[in-house]
């Protein structure tokens, strides 16, 4: 395990504008390692800590809030209790890793473990307190039903805002390279895609962004592009790429 005083070096040389393939291989610390420190630094707890009746790690909640209203579901188990769920694409491994991080952190009591479906698997955890953490479970798709936030998560997104996009744009976002012909000569430039249906959850990302000054456009119903370069570059130092 990684002292805090090497995570705080290795997330330093990120900061100054290193390229994660390269704080990599002069550290020898892996790339998922240090994706997973830009949620949480400090060394996860046990796994059998003392239980908590609330998230016990705001930046870690705002994140897993995030995937939760991307992809998350809730389900109950047939002896009480429910099953989270997040749904993690296979061909975005340290995904998987930050997913699994962050629900430790939230509730370090509980186990999580991955269950293999097709094209993806499902980060599972199971707990008396899911639907407490998560209230906007409810019956029926998240798009057919209103999706609010309460003002105690309210708080932590505002104090987190940049832990909540991450959560959403790993989840339900991409970042993607377009391009342009002008004048006969090609232009590429990078822009983030946000897609879903709910136009609540759509809300709170862009309610968010506006808070955080990226600037955003409606490109159809269902889809939020964030294309301006100012706002890219912002968006590339907080959440990046997926990988």
């Amino acid at each position: 395990m990684y002292d805090i005083a090497t995570r705080r070096n290795t997330l330093e040389l990120l900061a100054s504008g290193r390229s994660m393939n390269s704080v990599s291989k002069e550290t020898g610390i892996s790339r998922s390692a240090i994706r997973a420190w830009q949620v949480r630094i400090e060394p996860l707890p046990r796994i059998n800590a003392a239980p908590c009746s609330g998230p016990s790690h705001a930046p870690s909640y705002a994140y897993l809030l995030g995937l939760y209203l991307g992809d998350g579901c809730i389900s109950p188990h047939p002896r009480g209790g429910h099953h989270l769920r997040i749904a993690c694409a296979d061909a975005w491994p340290g995904l998987i890793e930050l997913c699994r991080a962050a629900i430790t952190a939230v509730r370090p009591d509980h186990k999580v473990y991955v269950l293999q479906r097709q094209g993806c698997v499902a980060v599972t955890s199971y707990g008396r307190h899911w639907t407490c953490l998560f209230p906007q479970h409810g019956p029926g798709k998240k798009h057919e039903r209103r999706i609010a936030l309460e003002r105690w998560q309210q708080k932590i997104v505002n104090a987190h805002p940049w832990d909540f996009v991450r959560g959403l744009i790993h989840s339900d976002g991409c970042r993607i390279t377009n391009w342009t012909v002008r004048n006969g000569k090609r232009y590429e430039y990078p822009r983030y895609f946000f897609t879903n249906k709910s136009a609540d959850i759509t809300g709170l990302l862009t309610g968010t962004l506006d808070r955080l000054g990226v600037e955003w456009k409606q490109a159809n119903a269902c889809n939020v592009s964030v294309a301006r370069k100012g706002s890219v570059a912002l968006m590339d130092a907080h959440i990046g790429p997926k990988y």
